[in-house]
């Protein structure tokens, strides 16, 4: 157990009006506990309340044991597997981690009608939302590899070469730099580029293509993730005008990050400088999200996210044009809030290029 991750979470869980919450969340668990368990249709839950006292439930076949601060209660597969936490949970209000099946959480309620469920995830996400050294440590170490791998995927850009061929290249470098999995990466060419999640497919490349290669996957548990916009051969005026006004939103964004500004005020930042060009309306996504032991977690970089920026925080910036039918241009780095205003963690350069 993590003591000073428990008490982050216990304060908030007061601040919220709760005494008691159910973590389900393979993440949130790792992070409370140091266990990483995939249960896929098994159970697994930590109990928490506001005292500090924990305890785990979870399947036999996990191995998991069980510790003087952690007691463990196993279940087997014929078993039903809330019937210890029935026993342990108290009545009134519980907090409910937002990932746990609707069939634990309707069992338990038939089992103790005393209850009354309530959404729970926040406390843990609030303070996840702030990583500690060991976890920037990591992030900062993950995004050097990406930095790596997305250089050594650029320099394969060859005519003719497919999107699924360099996504699986991608994967190849990043198990190479020692990646917990492979991922889904994005890598899309020309009018492709336009769709900002395109699963990369049998596309050719060709001259006069613009290359997203948007790269990402978990090393030692922590995500790496980043953004890099090329072009094959040639650049049309209009491909450089709009890759100038994306960088700018990019760039213009992270230079507004500091404690105490909102997370809304930075994806407007970004967003202004795309509409004052005249594509307003090809940003199609939020500005960008938070990443940690998961690549998508809280805080969310979008317009309806009016909360202040705090130091230890670490999310994506990543503005992007998507022309139907023509191309994109995405940049996304991962920027860090300190004292004074952010360390971006990713170094490869964002200036134009075009790849002979």
């Amino acid at each position: 157990m993590n003591k000073q991750r428990i008490h982050r979470v216990t304060e908030n869980m007061k601040k919220a009006g709760l005494t008691q919450i159910i973590v389900s969340s393979t993440a949130s668990l790792y992070y409370l506990t140091g266990f990483w368990v995939e249960p896929h249709e098994r159970m697994i839950a930590l109990y928490l309340d506001t005292s500090g006292r924990a305890v785990l439930f979870g399947n036999e076949i996990f191995g998991l044991k069980s510790t003087a601060e952690l007691p463990l209660v196993c279940h087997k597969d014929s078993d039903n597997p809330v019937g210890g936490l029935a026993e342990v949970v108290q009545l009134g209000k519980l907090g409910i981690d937002k990932f746990w099946s609707s069939k634990f959480l309707i069992e338990l309620m038939e089992l103790r009608k005393d209850i009354v469920p309530v959404q729970g995830s926040a406390a843990v996400d609030l303070a996840r939302k702030m990583k500690d050294e060991s976890e920037i440590a990591l992030m900062r170490q993950n995004s050097l590899i990406n930095d790596r791998v997305v250089g050594a995927a650029i320099a394969l850009l060859e005519d003719g070469v497919t999107e699924s061929h360099l996504a699986a290249q991608v994967n190849k470098l990043f198990r190479e730099n020692g990646a917990d999995s492979e991922g889904t990466q994005i890598v899309c060419f020309a009018a492709n580029c336009s769709d900002p999640h395109h699963c990369g497919d049998s596309t050719l490349l060709k001259a006069g293509d613009s290359v997203i290669f948007d790269i990402f996957t978990p090393l030692n548990r922590y995500w790496c993730d980043m953004t890099r916009t090329v072009f094959y051969k040639t650049v049309s005026e209009k491909q450089r005008q709009v890759y100038d006004l994306v960088k700018s939103a990019n760039e213009t964004a992270l230079s507004r990050i500091k404690p105490g500004v909102l997370l809304s005020e930075i994806d407007k930042a970004a967003r202004d400088i795309i509409a004052q060009g005249g594509y307003g309306q090809y940003f199609t996504h939020r500005l960008g999200h938070g990443i940690g032991l998961e690549c998508h977690e809280p805080p969310d970089v979008s317009m309806a996210s009016d909360i202040p920026l705090e130091v230890g925080m670490i999310f994506s910036v990543e503005p992007g044009i998507y022309l139907p039918g023509e191309f994109g241009v995405r940049i996304e780095d991962l920027a860090l809030v300190t004292e004074d205003g952010c360390e971006v963690l990713n170094h490869y350069p964002k200036e134009l290029q075009v790849i002979a």
